[in-house]
């Protein structure tokens, strides 16, 4: 897969006892991948493997979401977060993602696991007025870096704004009734 495909409206979904896992090495280039990624990403593991992660990033996400998960994760910590990833024919499907990173030995980071689970609609929801907010200042700025910037800052703004860390702020969208 040498190119993005075309992002078409249809929802791929998995079955909430399936778990999506993929492994990166440290620029995000995929090591592993399990047969439910394959099969709810379209491709097959010799398509993914050595790909950088972002193959199936969604253009609905906010650049800020990533920015949020690397800056976390090269922090050395864990993070939850939705994403609506695309699939290889351009079709959607969302997730509920625990990415944490990998150690060796001497606790030096040397990659990153990531499995996914069918999220609730409920937390679905709650976070589309978010996500659109944050694309929307994305787009309002001509130079790329700015927009994810001022983005970022308003991701930030809306965590704080809520008076919950930002685990807290995610875990009660799961909460969240459909």
């Amino acid at each position: 897969m040498d190119r993005k495909p075309t992002p078409i409206d249809e929802e791929i979904k998995f079955s909430a006892n399936e778990i999506i896992v993929s492994k990166t090495d440290l620029k995000g280039r995929i090591t592993y991948t399990n047969d439910v990624f394959c099969r709810v990403a379209e491709m097959s593991a010799s398509e993914a493997l050595g790909k950088p992660h972002n193959i199936i990033r969604h253009p609905d996400m906010p650049r800020a979401i990533f920015k949020l998960l690397w800056d976390t994760l090269q922090s050395g910590k864990e993070i939850f977060a939705y994403i609506k990833n695309m699939s290889a024919t351009g079709k959607y499907y969302w997730v509920m993602a625990h990415v944490t990173p990998s150690f060796d030995g001497a606790n030096t980071i040397i990659g990153f696991h990531s499995n996914r689970r069918f999220p609730n609609a409920g937390g679905i929801q709650s976070v589309l007025p978010l996500y659109q907010k944050l694309r929307q200042e994305e787009a309002r700025h001509s130079n790329p870096k700015d927009g994810l910037e001022k983005s970022f800052a308003l991701l930030a703004d809306s965590i704080a704004a809520s008076g919950k860390s930002y685990d807290e702020f995610v875990w009660g969208m799961v909460n969240e009734d459909a």
